[in-house]
């Protein structure tokens, strides 16, 4: 029997959770590694690279069996950035369920926001090109607060913009990050098995429940 909760609000994780990104997150940084003169990444490569933000992702790009200096990190930073915002949203997809969830979820007069590990001058363009950033109320990116998930600071943070306390909300996620996120911040999670999770199988992260389908989370919700 599904877990089922009195939310008021639900907060989503981006990459890998509401939109699948990662083939523009793997051109943007194969096209860095390519002006650098480093080896091109496989996607499956780059797809386990992604979760704790870009400045993680490049640094695993460009150290994963190799080394680079902390200067050359930092500078590859700026080369990805500038790739990623060209191809941000090209090959981007929705993750099927996503937009019926979000509709019904908002029909039940919940509370809706985006917490991710992403630089919010990725976040919001991409919400918008993809059309769904008026489904949120609230927009917490990798870089509104000094520190990311899994530091529960950033949920916190999105409680307090939707006026909804810690323990009213309910955490939608891909990754450890997400689960270990909403336990500190004293709320459920839920995690779906299609997103990223960092290479770790998702069944083996603690969490409230498993989602093949967006949709499935509304199962987890007490209806008001």
């Amino acid at each position: 029997m599904n877990a089922r909760f009195n939310a008021r609000a639900v907060l989503f994780d981006l990459d890998g959770t509401l939109l699948d990104t990662i083939g523009d997150l793997a051109e943007a940084a194969n096209r860095m590694l390519a002006e650098l003169g480093r080896p091109l990444r496989p996607l499956a490569e780059v797809h386990s690279f992604v979760g704790k933000g870009l400045p993680n992702l490049v640094r695993r790009c460009l150290t994963e069996n190799a080394s680079a200096t902390e200067a050359e990190i930092e500078a590859a930073i700026g080369v990805f950035r500038r790739h990623y915002t060209t191809v941000n949203g090209l090959g981007t997809r929705i993750y099927p369920g996503i937009l019926e969830t979000l509709a019904e979820m908002r029909a039940r007069k919940l509370k809706l926001a985006v917490v991710t590990n992403k630089a919010g001058d990725f976040t919001r363009p991409l919400l918008a090109h993809m059309g769904i950033a008026h489904h949120f109320e609230a927009v917490v990116s990798g870089d509104t607060l000094p520190v990311k998930k899994p530091d529960p600071a950033m949920l916190f943070h999105a409680c307090e913009l939707l006026g909804v306390p810690a323990e009213e909300a309910l955490m939608i996620g891909d990754s450890a990050n997400d689960a270990l996120a909403a336990r500190a911040a004293g709320m459920p999670v839920l995690l779906v098995t299609y997103g990223y999770s960092e290479g770790m199988p998702v069944d083996t992260i603690e969490c409230d429940g498993l989602l093949s389908n967006a949709l499935q989370a509304l199962d987890h919700i007490v209806a008001a």
